[in-house]
């Protein structure tokens, strides 16, 4: 078993980046701007967002991080994301989710203007990457791209099981991990909560991606000796024995899986980081795309 270690990738990753940003610098361009909308006061959702503000300072972007108490109003919220739209300084900008009950995520996403949408999620950029366009890839999916090509995992030809759905992870990725593309050329299945015979899909796959939020629902017996296996998951869990009060549990069950697998990504130290480099990646993307 080898470990697909996403903080050490996403570290190059983002030392590559700056290299690229001083480089834009020395040359008298603009510094990429990446803009964080924060709604409430979700744990999980102030560490992500704080990550991608040190992310932004490591890549030398500018970084500006907007607040907003749980109660904003979804009209409230919309006058926020129009005028990041219009402001000229911001080269990209995300809106954190989950966002309270109250507020449609679908029509905050869909008023975010499409250049701007560094995380990938507007109906235009999720159509663009399905034509093999350039566009912004969801940052997740990107990132996990990124971490199967840069440590040499052979993708061609493989069956590929994505567990999950979602439009930010699951159905991107099985999109992009079918692709004539390196990585890609997988012959890829799509499981989900309907799927009646899991298990044995999951058992057969060369390459396993798990996206859904539950902790520890792979076991042992749902994974193929030898494979590569993706683990998207984190969910804070209750553990009285940590200082925090609780532990982050990915969706595989780490411990009694490893053993069987050729790679598998940790949990923390996996995946996130490199949702958080990929999300580097395109907000210096905007600056490329707005000179074109």
């Amino acid at each position: 078993m080898q470990l697909l270690d996403g903080k050490a990738t996403s570290d190059q990753l983002k030392k590559e980046i700056a290299e690229k940003v001083a480089s834009i610098k020395q040359a008298g361009g603009k510094v990429p701007h990446l803009a964080a909308v924060l709604v409430g006061s979700d744990g999980g959702s102030m560490t992500y967002v704080n990550n991608k503000v040190l992310a932004c300072k490591a890549c030398g972007f500018d970084s500006t991080l907007l607040t907003y108490p749980a109660t904003i109003t979804e009209d409230e919220l919309l006058a926020v994301v129009d005028k990041l739209n219009k402001d000229p300084a911001i080269d990209g900008f995300i809106v954190q989710v989950p966002l309270p009950k109250h507020i449609n995520e679908d029509k905050v996403t869909e008023a975010i203007d499409y250049r701007k949408d560094v995380d990938g999620f507007h109906p235009e950029n999720l159509g663009r990457m399905m034509l093999g366009l350039p566009t912004y890839i969801s940052a997740t999916p990107n990132g996990i791209m990124e971490l199967l090509k840069r440590n040499k995992i052979d993708t061609a030809g493989k069956h590929c099981v994505v567990v999950g759905r979602s439009n930010i992870v699951g159905t991107p990725m099985s999109i992009l991990m079918s692709r004539n593309t390196n990585p890609g050329n997988c012959t890829v299945t799509m499981v989900h909560s309907r799927t009646t015979n899991m298990k044995e899909i999951c058992a057969s796959a060369d390459i396993l991606i798990v996206a859904i939020g539950k902790p520890m629902f792979i076991t042992a017996d749902m994974v193929k000796p030898g494979a590569v296996v993706i683990d998207v998951g984190t969910t804070r869990v209750p553990d009285a024995s940590d200082p925090k009060g609780f532990k982050l549990r990915g969706d595989v069950d780490f411990d009694n899986v490893k053993d069987k697998c050729s790679w598998i990504t940790p949990v923390p130290g996996g995946v996130g980081p490199m949702t958080i480099a990929s999300l580097m990646q395109n907000t210096l993307l905007a600056i490329e795309l707005k000179n074109r």
